[in-house]
């Protein structure tokens, strides 16, 4: 998966919210998935948020439902067209990808009576879209391939093609232009994305992006109802906490354990938490930035509750460095969203819904291809 992707992604799940929000709190998980598995997760995260992106949001083009399209044509998008036999490429290797993983018992997989196969669909159509939008933004930019880039994008076709057999190929229907037809139309698209964003400023500060590490004990000061909404607790409630608060501020302060002070009173189950600036609830943030390595804060009030924190380091370098690479993609998303946003906002889509019904995953022993994107790594490396 190239830059533009990566950065797509980034961008997507800013603007329709399932990024990691200013605010919430960056916890400290060890990942256990590594390897195919891992990728294979990121493609699907991937494909779900493009789905987010083209159906959602006020940004959204207009989608027109229609039969008086080409008999293989799966949609348009402004001036661009998807066949049927691009779109099986892309559902045929992540189809493919899942299995390698999962098995492909996965796709007995549902969840609000939509099964995995409907919302893959659903998700490889949206990633489509948004390959065919950046398409004719390059266009519109005039981006174009340059001779070593338009044969190297003749060679990962060959190469893809190649290791297709005759089975496979008959299933999906594709020709050897098709395949170069979709690796042209992803090399531009990671092209007009590096021309969009090549003026950010990469450079940033450790102050900037200095990332803190903390532990802290929280006495709840609200509740949830039944429909998930906020209760505030009444005012003899929050002084009982405040005073317990006080309480264990000065017991953790005249040198008991804080860790043990924590598994006894906090009403978080999550003690420690590596961030930012501005990536917490702003009380919360600046008593723990003033505080030394070591140090233990005041009581601090919160929407959640009242805390008690202690820092353990005040700067993160490995965290920091992370940091400094999520700031340049955040500015690179909005520069690459403002661009974007303009470009899609008034395109026309046109979805030939009967065909797209119609569409399946294909269910064939010999048909196990899962290397479009890899191929295309080989020939387009970051």
């Amino acid at each position: 998966m190239g830059i533009f992707f990566r950065a797509v992604l980034t961008y997507i799940t800013g603007v329709w919210g399932m990024e990691r929000r200013r605010g919430n709190r960056k916890k400290f998980i060890q990942c256990p998935k590594t390897g195919k598995a891992m990728l294979v997760l990121c493609c699907v995260i991937f494909l779900l948020i493009q789905l987010t992106a083209c159906s959602s949001g006020e940004n959204s083009a207009k989608v027109i439902f229609t039969t008086g399209m080409g008999k293989d044509e799966v949609f348009r998008i402004g001036g661009s067209v998807c066949t049927e036999a691009e779109m099986m490429v892309y559902l045929t290797n992540t189809q493919n990808q899942y299995e390698d993983v999962y098995g492909p018992e996965v796709w007995n997989v549902s969840r609000d009576g939509i099964t995995l196969e409907e919302n893959v669909k659903d998700t490889v159509l949206a990633k489509m879209a948004q390959i065919k939008t950046m398409y004719l933004l390059a266009q519109d930019r005039g981006v174009v391939l340059e001779d070593g880039e338009d044969r190297r994008v003749e060679q990962a076709a060959e190469a893809y093609f190649d290791s297709l057999t005759e089975r496979e190929k008959e299933l999906m229907g594709v020709t050897l232009s098709t395949i170069e037809q979709l690796y042209r139309e992803y090399a531009l698209a990671d092209k007009v994305y590096r021309y969009i964003i090549q003026d950010v400023n990469p450079e940033i500060s450790d102050d900037e992006a200095r990332t803190i590490t903390v532990q802290h004990i929280l006495l709840k000061t609200c509740t949830e109802d039944g429909a998930g909404n906020r209760v505030a607790y009444s005012d003899a409630m929050k002084q009982e906490a405040y005073l317990k608060a006080l309480e264990i501020c000065r017991m953790a302060r005249e040198g008991e354990d804080f860790l043990d002070l924590a598994s006894r009173y906090s009403e978080d189950p999550v003690i420690t938490y590596s961030f930012g600036k501005g990536e917490m609830e702003q009380a919360f943030e600046e008593a723990a930035f003033s505080l030394e390595t070591d140090g233990i804060s005041e009581v601090v009030e919160t929407e959640e509750g009242y805390h008690v924190i202690k820092c353990i380091s005040t700067f993160d370098r490995e965290q920091t460095d992370l940091n400094k690479l999520t700031i340049v993609e955040e500015r690179r998303r909005e520069v690459f969203g403002q661009e974007y946003d303009a470009f899609v906002e008034e395109l026309p889509r046109q979805l030939n819904g009967e065909l797209w019904d119609s569409m399946k995953l294909i269910r064939d022993d010999e048909v196990t291809t899962a290397g479009f994107f890899d191929i295309y790594a080989r020939f387009f490396p970051d």
